[in-house]
């Protein structure tokens, strides 16, 4: 690689992780122009028009003219999108769907995908090149990253008259982090989707020989996706073919979501599997969207602030992502470019900025699970 290519490379990394460090250092300024960015696009849909988005010019003006609403409360607007009224909550046609696993309730979420939203899923590299940028190491997107993601592609549903596909938000993540920065994955997502979209115990071995089968004559230096599902791979590799992935590979970084405690609870088995001196980096999404990372040592994540409208339900009222305080809890509130005040379900912990934990699902027991786990771990809240 010569200088030039080496400074270019740089700068192409750069260029994907600055707009989030320039928002975390400014979050006020950063979420007034996310906001102003996303009432523009709701003024443009049934929904916002409804609710007046067009006559909005501060967030106090927002919170009166749009309610805080969930998924079941949305659902009969998006089941009316799905029938073809794409203009409802859409300012742009939709190009696919993600859906849920099924891990919060008894049936999957649907969520339309957009062009703009899907260039904002590119954000799950963020973790990644992040910490490739912070230590220098730029030898490691030289090696492979290690595809254990979802399906992003496991079905078809009609539009009104169009045929669209739906997929695992893990998989649509992966496939378009691989497409649009230097992260190359093996197997590709193309190839795990040409497995089927099945959650079979039988299904999944499958994608974890293919895994084995591209990934062992590769230099894998990443590991990318769902933290129970690398922790999963690891155990098969040791049944079916007796090694571990830390005997095959010098993983250097693991960038992992879906679950609590990946740094605490999930890091023995992790470490056990990987090496114990991988780098664990934390990523917080889900269907609706990427919504923060891992950015250092310190065990927790970051928001993207520029990206998205935050706000929690704590028990003193609403107040911005940014405003809470050192060991406040409260509900995640997204505004992301389809939905608007969007109750996701997430109970949020809150250090000091701009370091946050999601903790679980909003339910009574949540944070009496997360200290016992912290007990458990020895961690006792430490970053």
């Amino acid at each position: 690689m010569t200088e030039k290519q080496r400074e270019e490379g740089l700068e192409l990394l750069q260029s994907f992780v600055q707009p989030w460090h320039t928002a975390v250092a400014a979050p006020a300024e950063a979420q007034r122009k996310v906001l102003s960015t996303l009432l523009k696009g709701y003024a443009q849909t049934g929904y916002g028009k409804t609710h007046g988005a067009a006559q909005i010019e501060t967030i106090d003006d927002y919170r009166r003219a749009f309610p805080v609403v969930t998924y079941e409360e949305y659902k009969p607007f998006i089941q009316r999108v799905m029938a073809g009224e794409t203009e409802l909550l859409l300012n742009e046609e939709p190009i696919g769907w993600a859906i849920t696993r099924g891990t919060t309730g008894d049936e999957s979420k649907f969520i339309p995908m957009t062009p703009t939203d899907l260039q904002m899923r590119v954000s799950a590299g963020r973790a990644m090149l992040n910490y490739v940028v912070s230590n220098g190491c730029y030898e490691v997107l030289e090696g492979a990253n290690l595809n254990l993601n979802f399906p992003s592609v496991i079905g078809t549903v009609n539009v009104g008259a169009r045929e669209l596909e739906y997929g695992y938000s893990s998989g649509i993540y992966l496939k378009h982090v691989s497409a649009f920065t230097p992260i190359r994955s093996v197997p590709t997502q193309e190839e795990i989707d040409a497995l089927g979209g099945s959650k079979s115990i039988r299904a999944w071995e499958a994608r974890f020989e293919l895994a084995y089968q591209k990934g062992k004559g590769e230099d894998v230096t990443m590991v990318g996706g769902v933290s129970p599902t690398a922790i999963l791979f690891g155990r098969y590799l040791r049944r079916a073919h007796h090694v571990y992935p830390k005997d095959i590979w010098k993983v250097r970084v693991m960038t992992l979501g879906s679950v609590p405690g990946i740094n605490t609870r999930e890091e023995p088995a992790l470490r056990a599997l990987y090496g114990g001196s991988v780098a664990i980096r934390e990523i917080y999404g889900a269907t609706e969207g990427m919504f923060g990372q891992q950015r250092d040592n310190r065990r927790a994540w970051v928001p993207n602030y520029d990206q998205f409208f935050f706000e929690v339900q704590t028990r003193r009222g609403i107040k911005l992502l940014h405003e809470m305080k050192p060991c406040e809890l409260g509900s995640l509130i997204v505004s992301t470019p389809v939905l608007a005040r969007y109750k996701i379900g997430d109970m949020i912990l809150a250090f000091r900025p701009p370091y946050f934990r999601c903790i679980g699902r909003d339910r009574w027991w949540t944070p009496l699970d997360y200290a016992w786990g912290e007990f458990m771990t020895l961690n006792l809240g430490r970053l």
